[in-house]
C-alpha cells in the first residue's frame, strides 16, 4: 500500500486560490445537505483527512467512480498540474485515518494507491465515462494517481 508518486516537471500551475476554496467549501455544503452532488459525469463525495503536515483534519470534495466490490476510486489529477494536490499528500501520511461522505452517509475508508496494469485499468474505466481525464496526462510529465478506497470492515460487538 504505497503512495510513490513524485511531482513533475512540467505541468499546470496549482489551482489553490480563494475562490476555489469557496467553491469547494459549498460543494461540501451541497453533498452533506442533499447527500448527493453530482458535476458533469461523475458524483462527488467529502473526502475527510488528517493533514501530512499540521495533523489538522481537512475535507476535500473530490469526483468518485465505481470500482470494484463496492469501493470509490478517486483521481489525484489536479487538472493536469505539476504537483499532486494536497489530498492526495494527506492520504499518502495517513491512509487509514479517511472517511468519506457519500450518499447521505460517513464511511471509514482504507486508500490504496493502485500500481501498473490495475491502475491503468481502472484509469481506462474512468476515461471511459469522464473522457477529460485522457487530457490531464497529457498536461504534466507526472502520472496521475489513482486510489482505491475501500469500506473499512466494521467488527463485530
Amino acid at each position: 500500500m504505497s503512495f510513490d508518486t513524485p511531482r513533475g516537471t512540467r505541468g499546470r500551475k496549482s489551482t489553490s486560490n480563494p475562490l476555489l476554496r469557496l467553491v469547494n467549501r459549498v460543494v461540501v455544503w451541497r453533498a452533506r445537505k442533499t447527500g448527493s452532488v453530482t458535476m458533469g459525469p461523475m458524483k462527488v463525495l467529502v473526502l475527510n483527512t488528517t493533514g501530512a503536515k499540521t495533523g489538522e483534519k481537512r475535507e476535500t470534495p473530490v469526483g468518485w467512480f465505481p470500482g470494484e466490490n463496492g469501493s470509490w476510486l478517486v483521481v489525484a489529477s489536479a487538472n493536469g498540474a505539476v504537483r499532486n494536490p494536497a489530498w492526495f499528500h494527506n492520504l499518502a501520511a495517513h491512509p487509514d485515518d479517511v472517511t468519506i461522505e457519500v450518499d447521505g452517509r460517513s464511511v471509514p475508508v482504507m486508500a490504496e494507491q493502485l500500481h501498473g496494469a490495475e491502475r491503468e485499468a481502472a484509469l481506462a474505466s474512468i476515461i471511459a465515462s469522464a473522457p477529460q481525464f485522457a487530457g490531464y496526462e497529457q498536461k504534466t510529465d507526472r502520472a496521475i494517481p489513482v486510489v482505491r478506497l475501500t469500506e473499512k470492515s466494521v467488527p463485530r460487538a
